[in-house]
């Protein structure tokens, strides 16, 4: 009985409060939101609502798993990356950031289309449009930008969708379309956004031109060439509908050279830049500290960064501000996360330019010694030095020094086997350990507070910066045939890392830029798409990780209780080898260089074209 009661009541209280109550009880705005009216008509209303656009780059590089952990640069500590083994598929994505997660992308896309049709019609202060509108301008580009280049063409939605629409579904546009759609968005917020101080984080008319360089520079790469692509890959170049992956008319000659033109209108704009303007290599030292300084984006060298995310430790608990917890090694009671591979350790040049080669017994007998000062600044490795550790640690390592192999203590003859802090085998977070024998370095807080898993840290994600569109504009610029203006730029960024002037040309020196380019903006969120433009990714992503083992045995006559980094004590072999298969078995497959449309999108939307291979 009290079931039936409770049923009949419900509407009848329902019938009382409406017919009891004022009339326009109906009419009663939501409390905790804002009417489209009042947001457009009011200045904070209207920041707000932009404010909420930036949402959706997520934490850029600074995420635990990092695109680069889907390159040959990296390895994710936690689980298979199924996109490394090309067993992707519509049903089975293997985990799209959500900064190209194809329904986010288009929640703030449609965000942005509100955003830039409320604002034309706008009373508001004309400064104040202009400044808003130029910022919706500039994340509708960015956004539809992060679709372009991991899906290829995808549908252009400029405007929002009414109730009274008829059809929601929207074919894909053409590659060719996507890009003079986000270029000309670029070029919209550049104009409106000229000549404004915007606070950090926010767009500004050098991200604007930035981005216009990246799209440019992309849309020129051989990956979206029919003929380039065709001649590398049947899958890529036969598709059916290959005007959704690159051009299938103009010449590329021509889009190079509107990608150098962007690139250069960018550097002239801004007309700075971090220590480039050096005529010569500076020391080793300064070199790795002005490193760190631009992955810390601190120093001096925030001058670089044009866009980004920015974290503030009391007002945010964003993954990106936990990044020493998920990336110091075990021994510091971090994670491991992203953990560089041999592969790219070897491609960190000597310190007098030539390359590192382990068939050089110097080379193989020390390879941590005399290299590029760029990788003292991005990679823990063996023997390398850092913070103190914590209680626990500093008992078994009072030194402070990374310990990633096995080596003896005891005496020399009768040692047994101690395992490093920092290894899979040691008594701190073994689960932690790294597997490759080095653990990321770059964009860590230097701060020695800063060594417990639960302390964040205060370093921002730059999205888009100045050494993007130099190395933009020097590809450009081989691309042309203009080898001297390339040298020229490319030795910049060489005597800021403290490395000498180049004197290589044609393949060689293409070559050398594509290395330079990936060291310099390594875990940038760049080796994942360039392998991929170039149509290089068979003989680089493709590879099997290769790893370090390290080994310690004592000379003979010494006796080492408490283990230390001593080439007087020790003899050390340092051993490179595949990862074992059963942690990860990298494979590529050509259909890897467009991953799929998400099935649940396919089903909701049939005028879609899926990417080929699937």
């Amino acid at each position: 009985m009290k079931q039936i009661f409770k049923k009949i009541m419900i509407p009848l209280c329902s019938v009382i409060l409406v017919t009891s109550c004022n009339k326009d009880f109906l009419n009663t705005q939501p409390l905790d939101k804002a009417a489209a009216a009042s947001t457009w008509s009011d200045a904070s209303l209207s920041e707000m609502f932009i404010t909420d656009l930036y949402n959706g780059i997520g934490e850029g590089y600074l995420q635990q798993n990092s695109l680069d952990d889907q390159t040959d640069n990296c390895l994710f500590n936690f689980g298979r990356q199924a996109i490394n083994e090309s067993a992707i598929s519509p049903s089975n994505n293997g985990g799209v950031l959500g900064t190209m997660e194809w329904g986010n992308m288009y929640g703030k896309i449609r965000a942005a289309n509100l955003s830039i049709e409320n604002l034309g019609a706008s009373k508001l202060d004309a400064a104040v449009i202009s400044k808003l509108k130029g910022q919706a301008y500039f994340m509708r580009a960015y956004y539809y930008n992060q679709l372009l280049r991991y899906y290829g063409g995808v549908p252009l939605i400029k405007s929002t969708y009414t109730l009274s629409a008829t059809d929601f579904t929207k074919a894909r546009n053409t590659y060719a379309e996507c890009v003079t759609s986000i270029v000309g968005d670029c070029d919209s917020a550049a104009l409106l956004l000229n000549g404004l101080s915007m606070p950090s984080g926010r767009a500004n008319k050098a991200a604007a031109l930035a981005l216009k360089s990246r799209v440019l520079t992309y849309a020129a790469s051989d990956l979206h060439d029919k003929a380039k692509a065709s001649a590398k890959s049947t899958v890529v170049g036969g598709f059916a509908n290959y005007e959704l992956l690159g051009y299938t008319s103009g010449d590329q000659a021509s889009r190079w050279a509107a990608a150098k033109a962007a690139s250069k209108a960018a550097l002239d704009y801004v007309n700075n830049g971090y220590k480039l303007d050096l005529t010569a290599p500076q020391s080793a030292a300064d070199a790795m500290a002005d490193h760190t300084k631009l992955g810390l984006s601190r120093g001096g060298a925030e001058v670089e960064a044009y866009f980004g995310k920015y974290y503030i430790n009391a007002a945010t608990d964003d993954w990106g501000a936990w990044y020493p917890r998920n990336n110091m090694p075990n021994g510091y009671h971090g994670w491991s996360s992203v953990e560089p591979t041999q592969n790219l350790v070897d491609s960190y040049e000597m310190m007098d330019g030539t390359p590192f080669d382990w068939s050089n017994p110097t080379h193989a007998a020390a390879p941590y010694e005399n290299r590029d000062p760029r990788f003292y600044a991005d990679v823990f490795y063996d023997g390398g030095t850092w913070k103190p550790r914590t209680t626990d640690g500093a008992a078994i390592d009072p030194f402070g020094e990374l310990q990633f192999g096995t080596y003896e203590t005891g005496t020399a003859g009768a040692g047994v086997p101690y395992f490093g802090i920092d290894t899979r085998n040691s008594n701190i977070e073994n689960w932690n350990g790294t597997r490759t024998g080095y653990v990321i370095k770059k964009f860590m807080d230097p701060n020695p507070a800063i060594v417990d898993m639960n302390q964040k840290q205060e370093v921002p994600t730059i999205l888009l910066r100045q050494t993007e569109v130099v190395f933009n504009y020097i590809e450009a610029c081989l691309a042309t045939g203009d080898e001297a203006t390339a040298t020229t730029w490319l030795n910049k960024i060489r005597f800021r890392a403290g490395l000498p002037a180049t004197t290589k040309t044609g393949a060689d020196l293409v070559k050398l830029y594509r290395n330079e380019r990936n060291i310099e903006m390594l875990v940038e969120d760049q080796r994942f798409f360039d392998a991929r433009r170039w149509m290089i990714a068979p003989e680089t992503l493709g590879n099997k990780v290769r790893i370090m083992v390290i080994t310690g045995k004592l000379k003979a006559g010494k006796t080492v209780k408490t283990y230390r980094y001593s080439k007087d004590n020790y003899t050390y072999d340092y051993h490179v080898q595949n990862l074992e298969s059963g942690v990860e078995n990298r494979t590529w497959l050509d259909k890897i260089y467009f991953p799929p449309i998400n099935l649940d999108e396919m089903n909701k939307n049939k005028k879609l074209i899926q990417n080929p291979g699937y």
